[in-house]
């Protein structure tokens, strides 16, 4: 608990305001692909990348929405944190690739958008059942277009998971319990997107994809050079 305590007072003041700025910015990018859709039409060509054969062996379980909304929004507010308390010239990097993550994803909600009828696969009727995590479902679904969702390819949810750790993942100034528990918390959320029936797994594969080639372009380009 000491360790906890100390690594909070070295956090930067630059690590809180990415850490809650970018939580919002993601929302942003978010909607913004899905408006900018619907203003250039082509949300009238979106398509369901479903591979049934594998997406039907997840049922809906809807504890899984605990960590699919708490454990994700703290992991994605943790994630400019942690990577501050790291070399400045890592940091910015951090921050320049995953913004450049998002906006990969934000053109592929506008440009080429997904869709999944909750309606066909049964899941409004399971979310409007009584209970604490279905009522929390519930609140989910109506936020993402409720019997129609879109923007599901890539799953942002994977996206700035994986960038969370990619961040890090080489940094000596983080520990090594904390990177399995990154590579943990990025398991358990590639997962509730798929138990909570948010995405398909071609999103997941996406999201991940999407942000192992941002980071990978970042370093080559190292845009945070002159902090060394």
């Amino acid at each position: 608990m000491k360790r906890f305590c100390d690594a909070v007072k070295r956090v930067p003041w630059w690590g809180w305001a990415f850490g809650v700025g970018f939580f919002a910015l993601q929302r942003v990018m978010y909607r913004l692909g899905e408006w900018l859709s619907r203003v250039l039409g082509t949300v009238s060509y979106a398509f369901e990348c479903k591979i049934a054969p594998i997406d039907d062996l997840f049922p809906l379980v809807p504890a899984w929405v605990l960590i699919y909304v708490v454990v994700s929004y703290l992991f994605w507010v943790s994630g400019p944190i942690v990577a501050s308390l790291t070399k400045r010239r890592n940091f910015v990097n951090y921050i320049f690739g995953l913004t450049l993550a998002m906006f990969v994803g934000c053109l592929f909600f506008a440009f080429m958008p997904t869709f999944m009828d909750r309606t066909k696969e049964g899941l409004m009727s399971v979310a409007d059942r009584p209970g604490f995590c279905n009522a929390m479902l519930a609140w989910v679904y109506s936020a993402d277009g409720s019997e129609r969702a879109f923007n599901l390819f890539p799953s942002y949810h994977c996206l700035l998971s994986a960038y969370c750790y990619l961040g890090i993942r080489k940094q000596p100034e983080i520990s090594k319990g904390y990177k399995v528990f990154a590579v943990v918390l990025n398991v358990l959320i590639y997962a509730s997107t798929l138990y909570t029936k948010q995405h398909y797994i071609i999103d997941v594969f996406g999201g991940v994809a999407i942000a192992v080639a941002c980071y990978a372009l970042t370093e080559r380009l190292n845009p945070g050079k002159k902090w060394e």
